[in-house]
């Protein structure tokens, strides 16, 4: 029952700061999109794209080995003296956190000394370049905070994470902010320079806050024991990289990706400058919008990864599939109800937050992906807590590969339909994959109607009731942006409400007993 409560306490804690980050994120991305606009947006986002593989190769699984091995650990430890169980800790943290530096170090030196390659013949504007360079230089840090954030999570003190969170976001926005008055009426490449300037020193930052949270834990565990521990570098190594290898292969799949739909739409007819905007609507502006919601299932699913550890070391293979199935269920009972949400309110939500752009046409084509993509992130982490890491990394290279082929056969010739048909293919054939695979090593049995059906009726309902009540015009005090916050909240509480009636809302419900 305590650790029930704890991993509650500790979700619910991360739901409400990733939420809180979220909405700073969506509503500080309105605020970037209208100084740089749509085509600013698609050069930070291409940049971004190729800073997302050097991320991956500075962390290089890291993140993944330090929860599993410090969770192993206190698990092991629960067994022995305060001294050996804190050594044990402190053993395999020296090893995180030299693989860490050993890896941030190098990819920061590889993508600054080919930024300039990178920025002309891959990406083939010179704009990027002083972004890339300036990026290189947070990639240890990226690094080094990946690893203790692992440490906090496997040791399930999670709340540290999200001090470490709120902090980066609270110096990403201010400096950005303070930085875009400054450059952006020097044109597209400053205001680009200072979007990425403002991240990169946010993540420094957060690494300093970090290594600080985690040496007065280490402090704090340390008294009573003098030993000297050496790291464990080959044990971090040795789970660490085959990860990390199949995320070099995926993450560079979808770099390439990333990097072949401007260049589909230029094929397609378009100008460089529109293919960059509508790169930028896509992939700047509406997903960071349709994740917005999916911080409180990402809260949960990140902490499952330890516990699932634990309960597969304990042989404890009930309880695995009791808590998967209640997992999968509540993520689409939150999914599916998103996902109606999103639709209902494309129009408002994309034209509220980005006028003049046609986000609100294309939130609306992506939306009813979401319950994929949301089940998708849930399934994934239990699967690595249990263990079936390299087979997520299987699946997701196959997925990135498809996509990738997709995008260069489909995109030149269909534009944006080819570019959704792309989507909603890979997105399919991923969750198909990595929910089969659940299936199968848990035994769990879903339910179609009670966890599918069900929900979409109810949303359904929800979204037509409101939507045939709320044909009143706008209240003055309000306007029609906070009208559309009223709707909202009215199609989440009639939402609840059917679910609880129809005996399928709660996360915790009474199993009836087989007749």
């Amino acid at each position: 029952m305590r650790n029930g409560q704890r991993f509650f306490r500790n979700a619910a804690l991360l739901a409400g700061v990733q939420l809180f980050l979220r909405f700073v994120t969506v509503s500080f991305n309105t605020y970037v999109s209208a100084k740089v606009g749509a085509e600013g947006m698609g050069l930070v986002t291409l940049v971004m794209s190729v800073y997302g593989l050097s991320v991956t190769v500075a962390t290089s699984g890291v993140n993944l080995a330090a929860v599993r091995l410090t969770a192993r650990a206190l698990s092991e430890s629960e067994v022995e003296d305060f001294a050996h169980g804190s050594a044990r800790l402190r053993r395999v943290m020296r090893g995180c956190i030299a693989y860490s530096l050993l890896f941030g170090i190098g990819a920061a030196l590889i993508l600054f000394s080919a930024s300039e390659a990178i920025g002309i013949h891959l990406l083939g504007d010179t704009r990027t370049i002083p972004s890339l360079r300036v990026l290189a230089g947070s990639l240890p840090a990226i690094s080094l905070s990946s690893a203790l954030a692992g440490y906090f999570t496997g040791v399930r003190r999670v709340y540290k994470n999200a001090l470490v969170s709120v902090l980066e976001q609270f110096v990403k926005i201010s400096l950005t902010a303070s930085a875009l008055l400054l450059f952006a009426p020097a044109g597209i490449e400053y205001a680009c320079l200072a979007v990425v300037g403002g991240a990169a020193l946010s993540e420094g930052a957060s690494m300093i806050t970090s290594l600080l949270l985690y040496l007065r834990d280490s402090l704090r565990r340390r008294r009573g024991d003098s030993h000297s521990i050496p790291s464990a570098f080959s044990q971090v190594f040795h789970t660490a990289f085959p990860v990390a290898v199949g995320a070099y292969a995926r993450q560079g799949l979808l770099t390439a990706e990333h990097l072949a739909i401007p260049w589909g739409f230029r094929k397609n007819g378009a100008s460089a400058s529109s293919a960059l905007a509508s790169y930028g609507v896509l992939h700047g502006m509406v997903y960071p919008l349709i994740f917005f919601p999916s911080a409180v299932l990402g809260a949960f699913a990140g902490l499952l990864i330890p516990e699932f550890t634990e309960f597969q070391a304990r042989g404890e293979t009930d309880k695995i599939r009791a808590i998967a199935g209640k997992v999968m269920r509540t993520s689409l009972l939150f999914a599916i109800g998103t996902a109606g949400i999103f639709l209902s309110f494309a129009y408002d939500l994309g034209t509220a937050l980005y006028p003049g752009t046609d986000a609100a046409l294309q939130l609306a084509r992506i939306a009813p992906l979401i319950p994929v993509m949301y089940l998708d992130t849930a399934v994934d982490a239990m699967l690595k807590g249990l263990g079936e890491q390299v087979y997520c990394m299987r699946v997701n290279i196959v997925d990135s590969f498809c996509c990738l082929i997709l995008v260069l056969l489909l995109i030149p010739r269909f534009g944006l339909a080819g570019y959704f048909f792309v989507q909603y293919s890979c997105e399919l054939m991923n969750a198909a994959l990595s929910i089969s695979r659940l299936l199968q090593v848990t035994g769990l049995r879903p339910r179609v109607g009670s966890w599918v059906l069900r929900p979409l009726l109810c949303v359904i309902f929800a979204t037509s009731a409101i939507h045939f009540l709320s044909g009143f015009p706008s209240v003055p005090l309000i306007g029609a942006g906070g009208m559309c916050g009223v709707r909202i909240a009215a199609v989440i509480l009639l939402y609840l409400l059917c679910l609880l009636l129809t005996e399928n809302g709660l996360f915790f419900y009474k199993k009836r007993p087989h007749p």
